[in-house]
C-alpha cells in the first residue's frame, strides 16, 4: 500500500496568498489521501500580529486533505529556522516530506508528481531533493523531467536519508568549496548562488535554501525537476520576505501530469545548457531592466 508524503505549509502574515495557496493544494487529486501541516509563525513586529491572526483564522477552515494539523509558533522565528525545524520533524515521524510555502499556486497534479519521485528515487542515494519549480525554458524540448545540479525552493521533496546531510553552517559549507567548485555550484557564474553564501555569512540573508543546495552539491547530490513548471511563485509583488517585485520568473503551469522520468541518474547536459542560457539572459537588456526597475520604484511609492 502505497503511504503519501505529508505537506509542510508554511505561512506567515498574507492572508491572501495562504489561502490561494490552499485553494490550489486542496484540488490536487491527491489532496484527500494527504496529510497536511501547517506551521503558522509568530509575528516580528506588533504592526504584522493582525494579518497573522488573520491568516490563522482561515487556516481553522482548512479542509480537503486527509488530516490537518496546524502549529502555532508563540514567538517569530523566521522563515529559516520555521523551515529547518518543520521539515525536520516530518522526516523524522513520516521518512519524507512536500515543502511549500504561503506564495505557491500548483497543478492538480504537482502531489502525484512528488510522490511518484519519492517512491521511485527513494533508495537512490545520489537523489537528494524533488523540484517542482522550473524557469520559462525557451525551445523546451527537454525529457518531462530531469536531474540537475541546483535545488529550487518553490515546492519541493525530500527524504529523510537525504536531508540527514542538511549543513546548517555556512562556515563548514564554505570551506569545502575551492574555486572550481565554486564555478559549478554557481552554474558557471550565471547565478548568484555564492554571493547568496557570502551574504549569509554577513548576516545580510538568513536563507535556509542556499545552505540545503550547498549541502547536496558538496555531497554530490542531484535534483529531479520537471521541464514545465508544475508551480508558480505569487510572491513577486513586494510583500515576501525574500522576494522584489518582478516577473522574471513567473510561469505557466503544465496543465497535464507527469508520466516521464529518468532512468539514468545523472544530471541531464541539455537541461544544464538550457537553464545556463535562461540565467545568463533573464534580467533582459539594458532598457528592459531600467523599466522593471521604474516599476518597482512606483509600485513602492
Amino acid at each position: 500500500m502505497q503511504i503519501f508524503a505529508p505537506i509542510a505549509l508554511f505561512v506567515y502574515n498574507r492572508p491572501k496568498h495562504t489561502e490561494r495557496t490552499l485553494k490550489f493544494l486542496k484540488q490536487n487529486e491527491l489532496a484527500a489521501e494527504t496529510r497536511l501541516f501547517i506551521f503558522s509563525d509568530g509575528a516580528k513586529t506588533p504592526e504584522e500580529e493582525e494579518n497573522v491572526m488573520e491568516v490563522r483564522a482561515l487556516l481553522k477552515h482548512a479542509d480537503g486533505f486527509k488530516s490537518v494539523e496546524i502549529i502555532e509558533r508563540k514567538e517569530n522565528m523566521g522563515l529559516a529556522e520555521s523551515v529547518i525545524a518543520g521539515v525536520t520533524r516530518l522526516v523524522r515521524d513520516y521518512k519524507q516530506v512536500i515543502v511549500f510555502e504561503d506564495d505557491l499556486v500548483s497543478s492538480p497534479y504537482t502531489l502525484t508528481y512528488f510522490n511518484d519521485a519519492l517512491n521511485r528515487y527513494r533508495k537512490e542515494e545520489k537523489v537528494m531533493h524533488i523540484g517542482a519549480y522550473m524557469y520559462h525554458l525557451k525551445e523546451n524540448k527537454l525529457p518531462e523531467s530531469f536531474f540537475y545540479r541546483a535545488a529550487t525552493s518553490w515546492g519541493w521533496a525530500t527524504w529523510e536519508r537525504a536531508w540527514d546531510h542538511f549543513e546548517p553552517d555556512i562556515d563548514k559549507l564554505m570551506k569545502g568549496f575551492d574555486a572550481k567548485k565554486r564555478a559549478g555550484f554557481s552554474i558557471d557564474h550565471q547565478m548568484n548562488f555564492w554571493k547568496q553564501m557570502k551574504d549569509f555569512k554577513k548576516g545580510k540573508n538568513n536563507s535556509w535554501a542556499i545552505r540545503w543546495y550547498a549541502s547536496i552539491f558538496l555531497k554530490g547530490g542531484l535534483t529531479l525537476n520537471p521541464s514545465q513548471s508544475l508551480v508558480n511563485n505569487i510572491g513577486h509583488d513586494g510583500t515576501g520576505v525574500h522576494s522584489g517585485i518582478n516577473d522574471i520568473y513567473n510561469v505557466i503551469i503544465n496543465p497535464k501530469p507527469i508520466k516521464v522520468f529518468p532512468k539514468v541518474i545523472a544530471e541531464d547536459k541539455e537541461a544544464y545548457e538550457a537553464i545556463k542560457g535562461f540565467l545568463s539572459t533573464r534580467k533582459g537588456s539594458f532598457v528592459e531592466r531600467v523599466k522593471r526597475y521604474l516599476k518597482e520604484m512606483r509600485l513602492f511609492r
